[in-house]
């Protein structure tokens, strides 16, 4: 496992300067949320009193009394948000390499300045096909951008993030056996332990079991425990490559080849695919079906979750099971259609039409040529900081030999056998200079881990603090524990008790549900 001394390729790498850490205090306000700022009678704009309904409403829909909205002065609301835009880690203003598997870049701002154009931003999702053609054929040219990146024969924007187009795979694999009489018999889904975990959480929610990979000896997924797998009970194969560890599976057709003379469809999640762009197609390794993130790989922003974005492309024999509504271009008009067999809407409407205009935006202006270089680039950003990570003691790099593509997952494990200091506890401590670190998904099958991914975005003068400051914290840690456990001391993020995360009594999902649950008490 330990690789701090640095062995051939990068011991003989030259050592750059090491960068002087950067001042940093993240701004603290203790801000109230918006409805406990709210008083009876502020007004930030003056409506006007309403006139005669346009419609008749039925009976029981017209409101009886006004909505419970935060009642606040437009200086309030602005005073408010900005302060809550300064108590934030975000790509815009700090080092976030360490997103790991979010693919977490920059999103160029004019393309946001597309997005918010009101001939996108204004339109209504249910305005006739004839006053919106110019969004549906920016539809219509992205599915062919994404059919030419992925092999594909046909592809839908409908999915509104990556989980979602996730679980419009799994239902279009679950319509195909069906349509041919093994629905019932096909009750198997096979993922790998470091795919992404919506893999198997989406094939669990459909209704299937699920069976999952380990690593072997070299880390890629156990080859002979897939051929003991396989078999008549099969439905699909949900697998991520590049894997979260970063390594890409050099025998991924075989993979394929098993699971279709099984008779099972084969599906690949790209949802790290930005280290592959222009390099390695989906279909001309067998796959079925696949998946991309358009809130990673194509530079639409993230958003905490959402509003994201989802594309899934399928092989011509899964055509007919698309979710709709898909765009197709009849003469020079472009109209919506529902495929004949269409496993229906994933979310409402159409798709996330700002994010897929974002995201039209940045290939265009990168063309064929620029969307390899993205990939070429990431690679390099990783193995660059791969190179300096492992030169720092207590870092270690699980199966250090095997070639990495855009991430790869670390881990702390010396370190916290030395020093008693949690991976958890460098991140949170991290975040005292700036950057963003992140862990990895449950369970820690490499332990105490940290994942990075630093993207094409990123100079090599980021890197390089990025890597002094992960160098810092474990220097602190080896010489102060207790100091690294008491972070953060400059950031607005503190320590919550995580027994409240597993505990469904103490939820609160909006603030009304958290006064009916605890009163008027603020949380501490």
């Amino acid at each position: 496992m330990s690789s701090h001394d640095a062995p051939e390729p990068f011991a003989a790498l030259p050592v750059a300067p090491k960068p002087a850490l950067r001042r940093f205090h993240q701004a603290r306000w203790d801000e109230e949320i918006v409805f406990e700022l709210s008083r009876p009678g502020r007004r930030g704009v003056g409506v006007p009193a309403p006139g005669a309904p346009l419609v008749e409403l039925p009976e029981g829909v017209a409101r009886r009394t006004p909505p419970a909205l935060p009642e606040l002065s437009q200086n309030q609301v602005v005073r408010h948000y900005l302060r809550l835009s300064q108590e934030t880690l975000g790509a815009d203003f700090n080092i976030d390499v360490g997103q790991g598997t979010c693919t977490m870049k920059y999103s160029p701002k004019v393309n946001d300045s597309f997005a918010r154009d009101p001939r996108v931003a204004a339109l209504h999702p249910l305005q006739p096909e004839d006053t919106v053609q110019g969004v549906l054929e920016i539809y219509w040219r992205l599915e062919r951008i994404l059919k030419e990146i992925s092999g594909m024969a046909r592809v839908s924007l409908q999915p509104g993030a990556g989980s979602a187009a996730i679980y419009a795979n799994i239902a279009m694999i679950r319509a195909y056996h069906a349509s041919r009489g093994e629905g019932e018999r096909r009750d198997q889904v096979i993922t790998t332990m470091f795919s992404h975990p919506s893999n198997a959480a989406c094939a669990k929610v459909a209704g299937y079991e699920v069976v999952t990979l380990m690593p072997d000896a070299d880390g890629n997924p156990d080859i002979e425990a897939l051929r003991a797998a396989v078999g008549p009970r099969t439905a699909a194969l949900m697998i991520t490559n590049p894997e979260d560890t970063g390594i890409f599976n050099p025998r991924i057709r075989e993979f394929v080849d098993l699971v279709h003379a099984a008779g099972g469809l084969a599906c690949y999640d790209q949802a790290n695919a930005n280290g592959i762009l222009g390099i390695t197609r989906a279909r001309d390794a067998g796959f079925d079906l696949c998946h991309f993130n358009l809130h990673k790989t194509f530079s639409t922003p993230h958003a905490c979750g959402g509003p994201a974005a989802g594309a899934c492309g399928v092989s011509e024999a899964l055509v007919p099971f698309l979710p709709g509504p898909v765009v197709d271009r009849v003469g020079e008009a472009f109209t919506l259609t529902v495929p004949e067999c269409s496993v229906g809407k994933i979310r409402p409407f159409l798709g996330v039409t700002p994010n897929v205009v974002r995201a039209y935006a940045w290939v265009m202006a990168l063309g064929a040529e620029g969307l390899r270089e993205v990939a070429e680039t990431a690679v390099l950003n990783n193995n660059y900081l791969l190179a300096k990570v492992a030169r720092i003691p207590g870092a270690s790099v699980p199966w250090f030999g095997r070639r990495r593509v855009e991430q790869v997952r670390y881990s702390w494990r010396e370190l916290a056998e030395e020093t008693g200091v949690h991976s958890e506890e460098i991140g949170v401590r991290a975040a005292d200079f700036g950057v963003h670190y992140w862990t990895s998904h449950h369970p820690y099958v490499v332990p105490e881990p940290f994942t990075l991914e630093p993207t094409e975005s990123y100079s090599r003068e980021d890197l390089d603090e990025y890597a002094a400051v992960l160098a810092h914290v474990a220097d602190e840690a080896r010489k102060d524990p207790e100091f690294v456990r008491g972070a953060p001391y400059r950031q607005t993020v503190h320590k919550i008790d995580p027994a409240t995360l597993d505990d469904p009594a103490q939820w609160s999902p909006s603030w009304r549900a958290y006064l009916r649950k605890h009163g008027a008490k603020r949380p501490g």
